[in-house]
């Protein structure tokens, strides 16, 4: 794809949707406006913004309410399963019931940086999936260098009827596999657009589009030609290009089918109708 910072058109307009977002880190809600405003202008007319802790629950949750598009998630990440215990649950599952809250999670493994003990990462990934059940909620997994682990234990605790999405796919074709065999979705980030993404471009191409969903995990992880700086759901527009050229069609096509995946996997109202 020709690395230009003029953004991809769509000519049908269809829109996208960001299904994996952090807006609660934006530093100002001037900032946020301005994000959402540019989305809107870039064809990106919904965004879930996802829960990491309680707090970020609870703000992912209050911008929810207060945005026409935006949805939101909770979860503790494992980054932070040292935050777990049975009042912080109690806490999620009651913002669960918010009118736009639509998928648990950003909930998973992470052994690359480990801030929290492993055997602890194991135990409130696990706790988690079963509220999640409990709650007839999607899940929107994490899983970083912990592929075995993750797969495991979401086969132990399954099935899950309401899915869910494994976010930031991270792994080779043979994972990939591994994933749609759990029923869930694959959710493909800006990383698609790095020259040395070779498995990750292998996946984009070669996965049913059925069971793709398209992120930004803003702010992080930028797209070509964005990299390093801040992610913006308006850069979704380039990941998708990309999609659409490893797979020789439209982006029109890209935008169309990532939406739908993405409305039923959360149960989003269709375009023009959000709330």
């Amino acid at each position: 794809m020709k690395q230009t910072s003029q953004p991809p058109a769509l000519s049908l307009g269809y829109g996208l949707i960001d299904s994996h977002c952090h807006l609660d880190m934006e530093t100002s809600q001037d900032a946020i406006d301005d994000i959402i405003g540019s989305a809107k202008q870039c064809h990106v007319h919904t965004i879930i913004t996802i829960g990491i802790d309680l707090a970020s629950s609870q703000r992912a949750v209050e911008l929810a309410h207060t945005y026409p598009g935006v949805y939101a998630s909770v979860g503790i990440h494992p980054h932070s399963a040292e935050e777990g215990d049975d009042a912080v649950y109690q806490q999620l599952k009651e913002l669960a019931t918010s009118k736009k809250m639509v998928a648990y999670g950003e909930i998973g493994l992470d052994y690359a940086k480990q801030y929290a003990p492993v055997e602890r990462q194991r135990l409130e990934f696990t706790r988690q999936l079963k509220i999640a059940k409990e709650l007839e909620l999607p899940i929107i997994i994490h899983d970083r260098e912990a592929h075995e682990d993750t797969v495991h234990i979401i086969k132990e605790q399954g099935p899950f009827p309401a899915s869910g999405v494994m976010h930031c796919f991270s792994g080779n074709m043979a994972f990939a596999h591994q994933v749609l065999d759990l029923g869930l979705y694959i959710s493909i980030p800006g990383i698609v657009t790095f020259k040395n993404a070779s498995d990750l471009q292998k996946v984009a191409r070669e996965i049913p589009l059925n069971r793709m969903l398209l992120e930004t995990d803003g702010p992080f992880l930028a797209p070509v030609p964005f990299r390093g700086k801040r992610n913006r759901p308006e850069y979704l527009l380039y990941t998708a290009a990309m999609v659409a050229e490893l797979r020789g069609i439209s982006i029109d096509e890209v935008a169309r089918q990532t939406s739908r995946n993405t409305q039923q996997l959360f149960s989003l109202p269709d375009q023009g109708d959000e709330q």
